[in-house]
């Protein structure tokens, strides 16, 4: 046993095979983001086009009970909780990731999970008919819950599923799912397409639709050879589900490695979250995802999407054209994350985190001053389009998609579970809380909100740039051992 260590270490440190893209992988990659990823896109964006028809039938509805119209302030607390009820639903879903996908299985969590989404749309699509608007805030929080484990357990089960040299790539593919689902709704949201009074219940039951798909093809995928290996023990069913998404015989290398992987993790057993934040070995590790879960939500990107419309009004875009104005901003969203997929392997992680940040940043600051600017100069209203635009840009090359890579990448098998739903439930919290303040901070500050956004910009970069390593092209192995440095443990292995 120990001459195989000793010639897999050897063999660790120069390059080893590389993985090839192979069509059971691309598929498994395609499959998986199509039907749970695009959905979380999909309804973060859905109630946006169709939102005067659907407060009209909450009203209608309310008449219809009580004979008396609706308080509107109550119109507004129904709403408010409709777009809400999502990010909070997303809390659940984070918070369900560990005890599921240690107990179903990455794949299984995923099959399982459709049922939820199933469920809303059906849900959602007939409230009209039935005339309640109670059930559709019930299924934005089923939706959310569906969102919540979809938006950590896709990258986990990629990640772990994908060879070392393409696992940045294949784990940028659902957050450029998201994308197309935010994209998507837009088209579909158009008022001469499903964005009007008839068409919004079909809008929103459209949902079930990628989770059908998923339900129907995804069983004939292998399930994480890491997941069979080192958490059910079975070296043979790894070993075949290896074989087929490596699209060759021999994969004892990365048998190997996981196996390495194990014996250094024997010592701790699982992690259950408690013992991930009680754990000195993972501190920075922790600290990492969490400043950067928390960054990705709290530089504002809500904001700039919420602000983009007013903005356009502001720079003279007529209001009937701003929708298509927004769709085109959801397709420049679509491109540059279809950018990160095809950069991240051969630029890294890092650059592109310190990149998309800064130019975050850079946007927020020119853009606080072009709002201020624009009715004493003319001109400052297209500068502050060209910053939206700047914005989107910036955060769709970086701070969307790398931050959930990362968790794969910086934590191992027994920690993974956990680590996401630490990181899942910061992304959710931090959805949520910016939802619940922007309008206030926005009536109290006014455009210097964005300076808030900045502030939070420019420090989860200057955390990147001194604490998180680049782990572009390294085995779970070797990124644990630097971590390990700056946490200043041991690795068990070392010890033997």
């Amino acid at each position: 046993m120990k001459l195989k260590r000793g010639k897999q270490e050897s063999s660790e440190g120069s390059e080893g095979p590389k993985g090839k893209m192979t069509l059971p992988l691309a598929l498994v990659a395609l499959i998986s983001a199509f039907g749970s990823s695009f959905q979380y896109g999909y309804n973060v964006s859905v109630i946006n086009s169709p939102a005067p028809y659907m407060q009209e039938f909450y009203n209608r509805t309310y008449l219809a009970r009580t004979g008396v119209p609706m308080d509107s302030s109550f119109q507004t607390l129904l709403w408010s909780l409709t777009v809400s009820m999502f990010p909070l639903g997303g809390l659940f879903g984070s918070l369900m990731v560990w005890p599921m996908v240690n107990n179903c299985g990455r794949k299984g969590t995923l099959l399982i999970n459709n049922l939820f989404s199933i469920a809303a749309a059906i849900l959602m699509g007939t409230s009209e008919l039935a005339k309640t608007f109670e059930v559709i805030i019930l299924s934005r929080v089923v939706m959310g819950i569906f969102a919540g484990l979809a938006s950590n357990v896709v990258p986990m089960f990629l990640g772990e599923m994908s060879p070392k040299n393409l696992r940045g790539a294949v784990g940028v593919v659902p957050q450029l799912f998201i994308t197309i689902g935010i994209l998507a709704a837009q088209i579909l949201g158009l008022n001469s397409i499903l964005g009007n009074a008839e068409g919004w219940p079909v809008l929103l039951g459209l949902t079930g639709i990628p989770s059908l798909i998923q339900l129907l093809t995804l069983p004939f995928f292998p399930e994480s050879p890491r997941y069979l290996l080192i958490q059910k023990g079975n070296e043979e069913q790894a070993r075949r589900a290896l074989q087929r998404l490596r699209g060759r015989e021999d994969v004892d290398d990365e048998i190997q490695e996981m196996y390495q992987e194990d014996r250094s993790e024997k010592e701790e057993g699982q992690f259950s979250v408690l013992s991930l934040f009680t754990f000195r070995g993972l501190r920075w590790q922790l600290i990492s995802i969490i400043v950067m879960m928390a960054g990705q939500q709290l530089s504002g990107v809500n904001g700039v999407f919420y602000y983009a419309d007013r903005i356009f009004e502001s720079a003279g875009v007529q209001s009937s054209s701003i929708q298509y104005v927004t769709v085109s901003i959801g397709a420049i969203n679509v491109v540059m994350t279809l950018l990160a997929v095809l950069i991240v392997e051969s630029l890294g992680r890092r650059i592109l985190l310190l990149a998309g940040f800064l130019l975050c940043s850079a946007s927020c600051a020119i853009l606080t001053l072009a709002l201020n600017l624009q009715t004493t100069v003319s001109w400052m209203s297209y500068l502050s389009i060209v910053c939206v635009i700047a914005y989107i840009i910036g955060h769709a090359i970086g701070p969307s998609p790398i931050p959930a890579v990362m968790i794969t990448e910086m934590f191992l098998q027994s920690s993974r579970p956990a680590a996401f739903m630490v990181g899942g439930s910061v992304h959710w919290l931090s959805n949520f809380t910016v939802g619940l303040v922007f309008l206030y901070m926005e009536a109290g500050l006014g455009p210097y909100s964005f300076l808030i956004f900045c502030a939070i910009c420019v420090t989860t970069m200057l955390y990147i740039f001194f604490v998180v390593p680049e782990t572009k092209n390294k085995t779970f192995m070797e990124i644990n051992r630097i971590m390990a440095k700056r946490n200043k443990v041991e690795i068990q292995e070392s010890k033997e």
